[in-house]
């Protein structure tokens, strides 16, 4: 594997070498070139204009996820992207393991497990490699220039659980000439504080960002306190005009506490969980072509105890497990002629890991029970055609072929057609599929295991159109959607044992809609809606969400405010033993900032101003109204 893994990335190199020197000799007009509206790097790879691409992405700036003054970007995703669902329990901290929240979802596909929504990190894959799910903790406000989000399937370019979609976190790389610090400090309501500092340079040739943050909360329930650690640096240096290289690190370490249900506490049900994540990617763009060779690991280390009921008697053990995820990622676009884009790429993933329990009373080997210890293997090729029929039409098509060592074979077709019409009018249709090849955990770990699974499979047909109008001041986005997913993973009863199984079908229909104002200088109203018809009721995936909110800036100070409805959320399915559970809830959010001195910012939030009482996770009721305070200085 590792001689055919060398052969494939020296025929890249050597490829993309000897093309670039052919094509920059080439006449500049071959590629017809656009006034770029807005860039997006997710949905192909590299940097393309989204008025070109037939799938759904929303982009969250930098200065909307700073607005909220979140620690985490998923409350901010929540507020500003259709479609999109997290599941929380508290103030702060999402947590792992039973009792934890941060499962994500689009259009009521990727919740439970929290398997079917696929994070990335600079376009690399981030998730726990036993359990195949993303950690919700890792994904911090302070390392993050912006957030683009495929509403929809995206395993054409990115594999396994990226079947509902895919959020990508673009890290920060100052652009220009700089030197800018940011430290801001914040608490407010159940002890809760949270401070941090990033740094970002730019000279000449050489970048880098860095930060640190801490935060603390006791929780608004007893036994629901939450502290973490993070620490995330990037560097980059343009080796030429056409070539650059860039590294990455986050760690983070968090320690969390579950609760429980209100109707069933726990003691003791303890977290302490230690990740990181590295990449190395080494890129080259010239007129023609463009493309990177990208080696990343993730990985982490978590210990549990997993408590005890009052009046029962507490664990005697620890669990752990040592988890990792590596791979390499390599692809590269070319314009064979004229309004063409061509992407050829090639994906390896190593994944698995070793998890145990340990005695509390006795240490070492002797007081050690394996529970497993695995790795899988995932192998992929994809190549996407991209072609611009005339000026105001063109066409997508993709196709990728997987591999994964236990699950076998995936083909993975996409196509679509875009329309960029007079008057900043956009019109896409898209048919995509994905999927989400079983984890380790699904095969081989605990009873209901089974190696027999095959991977979930997903279909997806939607419409889009967007507008701008009064010279940009306006913007409307609209599209309607339907899939269908077979093959999906669930537990059963085979002859009286729990078996996974691949029974479980789905079909999602619905609409998303999103409107953004600039009705004057510094004032903006915003909106977005979405509904969603399941005919087979998922958790964690309202019917209706609705956000409405109001943005004024001015010299010295800013003020906003936001409502959101939910309406149709699920925290709990029928069962034999219990009753389904469903929610309904506003929520009324303001912040104001006030500029005390140059780059020195002081601000108080209020989230929750009705006091609204509600859950997301049956059985965890969330905080009522909260307060936070704070100061920002960017210098």
């Amino acid at each position: 594997m590792k001689k055919y893994l060398t052969s494939v990335i020296s025929l890249f190199v050597m490829t993309v070498f000897l093309y670039s020197e052919t094509t920059t000799a080439l006449e500049q007009d071959s590629v017809r070139v656009y006034e770029l509206k807005e860039v997006v790097a997710t949905g192909t790879k590299n940097p393309t204009d989204s008025r070109l691409l037939p799938l759904t992405v929303s982009v969250v700036k930098q200065e909307q996820l700073e607005e909220r003054h979140e620690q985490n970007i998923l409350p901010t995703l929540m507020q500003t992207v259709p479609g999109l669902f997290v599941t929380q329990r508290g103030v702060m901290g999402y947590g792992v393991s039973t009792g934890g929240s941060g499962a994500i979802s689009v259009r009521g596909i990727g919740s439970s497990p929290n398997t079917g929504m696929l994070v990335l990190i600079d376009g690399l894959p981030q998730y726990a490699g036993l359990y195949g799910h993303p950690i919700a903790d890792n994904y911090q406000t302070m390392m993050t220039e912006r957030v683009e989000v495929i509403r929809g399937p995206a395993s054409l370019f990115y594999g396994s659980n990226a079947m509902g979609g895919v959020v990508n976190i673009v890290t920060r790389q100052p652009k220009q000439d700089t030197v800018l610090t940011n430290v801001h400090l914040q608490g407010g309501s159940y002890y809760s504080l949270e401070t941090g500092i990033t740094n970002q340079v730019r000279r000449g040739k050489f970048s880098s960002a860095v930060g640190f943050d801490y935060s603390r909360t006791d929780g608004h329930r007893r036994n629901m306190n939450f502290d973490e650690y993070n620490a995330f640096v990037r560097l980059g240096y343009d080796i030429s005009l056409n070539w650059r290289m860039s590294a990455m690190g986050n760690v983070a370490y968090f320690n969390s506490s579950n609760p429980g249900t209100v109707s069933n506490p726990l003691e003791d049900n303890d977290m302490h969980v230690l990740r990181g994540t590295a990449s190395l990617s080494v890129e080259n763009e010239y007129k023609r072509t463009s493309g990177a060779i990208r080696l990343y690991y993730n990985g982490g280390r978590h210990k549990i105890d997993e408590g005890y009921q009052q009046d029962a008697e507490p664990q005697t053990k620890f669990y752990l497990h040592n988890d990792l995820m590596a791979g390499v990622s390599v692809y590269q676009t070319v314009a064979m002629f004229r309004g063409n884009r061509t992407t050829f790429g090639f994906d390896y993933q190593h994944f698995g890991g070793h998890a145990w329990n340990q005695s509390k009373e006795i240490k070492g080997k002797v007081g050690q029970t394996d529970i497993i210890r695995k790795t899988q293997v995932e192998l992929a090729g994809y190549v996407d055609f991209r072609q611009e029929v005339v000026s105001w039409f063109s066409l997508e098509a993709g196709i990728r072929f997987d591999w994964h060592s236990g699950a076998g074979m995936n083909y993975i077709p996409q196509a679509g057609l875009s329309f960029v019409l007079p008057k900043e009018t956009e019109l896409k249709a898209l048919v995509s599929r994905g999927f989400r090849s079983p984890t380790i955990r699904e095969m081989y770990m605990y009873k209901p295991a089974n190696e027999e699974l095959r991977a979930e499979s997903l279909w997806n047909y939607e419409l889009s159109y967007k507008q701008s109008l009064l010279d940009g001041r306006l913007r409307l986005g609209a599209n309607i959607f339907y899939l269908q997913a077979k093959d999906m993973i669930s537990t059963q009863m085979v002859d009286g044992k729990p078996l996974n199984v691949n029974t479980g079908k789905l079909r999602n229909a619905g609409a998303e809609v999103e409107i953004r104002y600039n009705i004057i200088k510094g004032l903006t109203v915003y909106g977005n809606y979405s509904y969603l018809y399941m005919k087979n009721v998922q958790l964690a995936a309202p019917a209706h969400k609705l956000n409405i909110g109001v943005l004024y800036h001015h010299q010295k100070f800013k003020v906003g405010t936001d409502f959101q409805y939910v309406a149709g959320l699920y925290t709990a399915l029928k069962t034999n033993t219990q009753e389904a559970q469903k929610e309904n809830f506003v929520l009324w959010n303001a912040h104001v900032d006030y500029r005390i001195w140059r780059g020195l910012w002081a601000y108080v939030k209020v989230d929750n101003l009705f006091g609204q009482r509600y859950e997301i996770n049956a059985g965890f009721p969330m905080p009522r109204t909260t307060v936070f305070g704070g100061l920002s200085w960017t210098f």
